[in-house]
C-alpha cells in the first residue's frame, strides 16, 4: 500500500517509494506507478509533479482539475518549498553552500542531463550538511529551480555523487548502495483550496 500522508477534498500528499514510477510510462510493463495506485482509492486524484523512478519522498496531488492547476501553477513559479536529504560519497568540506551550474539534456545519452554555460537553463542548489559517516556525508539538499537530475548533476560537479547512482555516480559510489540514497523530505505549499500554508515531511528509510 502506499502511504498517505494528508487526504482532503482537494489535496493528496503521497509518500511515492523508491523504484515506482510516478506517471506511467511507454509499454504495458510501466503502468503500476503511483498516480495509478492512488486513483484506486482517491480516482479524481491528478498529477501536478514527478520525482526521478529512482528517488523516494514525499509527492502532492490535486484532487480535481482545480486543485490540479492551483498546485501546477504553484510549481511551475517555485512558490513550493522542498527539501531532500541524500547521503553522497566522500567528506564534504563545508558546512554549507549552493551549486549554480546551467544544465541541458545531453541528448544522444538522454535522460541523462549536463551542465551546459552557453545553452544550459539555469539551475541552483542550495546543501547543507547534517550527517557524517565513513567515506561518506548526509546532506539536505534544496533545489530552488526544478530541473530533471537537477541534484543528482549538481552532486556529482562538486565531486560528490549520490551513492547508488546509476547515471552520475562512479562504480564504487553505486555500489555502496542497491538503490539511489535520494528521498524528498518535506513539500511546503499553499493548501489549493485556500490561503493557509501547511508543511508535509516524512523520513528517508536510508
Amino acid at each position: 500500500g502506499v502511504v498517505i500522508l494528508h487526504a482532503d477534498a482537494h489535496l493528496l500528499i503521497a509518500v511515492k517509494p523508491a523504484g515506482l514510477l510516478s506517471v506511467p510510462g511507454r509499454g504495458a510493463d510501466k503502468q503500476d506507478c503511483l498516480i495509478a495506485r492512488l486513483q484506486a482509492a482517491y480516482p479524481d486524484a491528478l498529477t501536478v509533479h514527478r520525482l526521478d523512478m529512482a528517488t523516494s519522498g514525499v509527492m502532492a496531488f490535486g484532487r480535481g482539475i482545480e486543485a490540479q492547476r492551483a498546485l501546477s501553477a504553484a510549481f511551475a513559479e517555485r512558490r513550493v518549498g522542498k527539501s531532500y536529504v541524500a547521503v553522497v560519497a566522500g567528506q564534504v568540506a563545508e558546512a554549507a553552500g549552493e551549486v549554480d551550474l546551467p544544465l541541458i539534456c545531453d541528448w544522444p545519452n538522454r535522460p541523462l542531463q549536463k551542465v551546459d554555460h552557453e545553452r544550459g537553463k539555469r539551475a541552483l542548489t542550495r546543501w547543507r550538511v547534517i550527517g557524517r559517516g565513513e567515506g561518506v556525508t548526509r546532506v539536505e539538499l534544496e533545489p530552488v529551480t526544478g530541473r530533471s537530475h537537477q541534484l543528482r548533476v549538481h552532486m556529482a560537479q562538486m565531486g560528490h555523487p549520490i551513492l547508488g547512482d546509476p547515471f552520475y555516480a562512479p562504480p564504487a559510489g553505486r555500489a555502496m548502495s542497491g538503490r539511489l540514497l535520494l528521498h524528498a523530505r518535506a513539500l511546503t505549499l499553499s493548501h489549493p483550496a485556500g490561503a493557509e500554508t501547511a508543511a508535509f515531511a516524512a523520513g528517508p528509510e536510508f
